[in-house]
């Protein structure tokens, strides 16, 4: 495992500019591969996002989730879904058996996402987990993708 030698600030602002200045995949990719998994639940950048230190456009919220849409959409309908508490859970690779209710109402939440959003028509859900997983931010998180036609395979 790779020694965690960023601060927390080091890595948000990291993130943040990442996400404020990525246009492409390829950007995607280079932001997961820099960033140092972290070995534990030092803040995230969604944690500023959930404690409302950063702005976002929140398309659900009840007491255990947050979504909320993505600043670099890969497609017309791109949200996050994230859980308010991570609890340990920085990636699905890092699940255990007490993440099992939190696991199940991120998937229920990108479904009732979904028909918000008016995908009808289809959708994708994707958790990225760890660097050649594209992860970038280290708590969990589900995209909810659609609005077009997507392509198989994702890349």
């Amino acid at each position: 495992m790779k020694n965690n030698n960023n601060n927390t600030g080091e890595r948000i602002a990291v993130l943040t500019s990442h996400f404020t200045h990525s246009t492409s995949m390829a950007s995607e990719k280079e932001a997961a591969l820099a960033t140092i998994p972290p070995d534990s639940d030092s803040p995230t950048i969604f944690d500023k996002i959930i404690n409302k230190e950063i702005p976002s456009t929140v398309v659900y919220e009840d007491d255990k989730v947050l979504a909320f849409r993505d600043i670099n959409p890969q497609a017309p309908v791109h949200i996050l879904v994230i859980p308010k508490v991570r609890d340990g859970l920085t990636g699905i690779s890092k699940a255990e058996e007490r993440h099992f209710d939190i696991l199940g109402r991120l998937l229920y939440t990108a479904k009732l996402v979904a028909k918000q959003e008016g995908l009808a028509e289809g959708y994708r859900v994707v958790i990225n987990d760890g660097p050649q997983g594209c992860q970038s931010v280290y708590h969990i998180h589900v995209h909810v993708i659609g609005g077009r036609q997507l392509n198989w395979p994702p890349g």
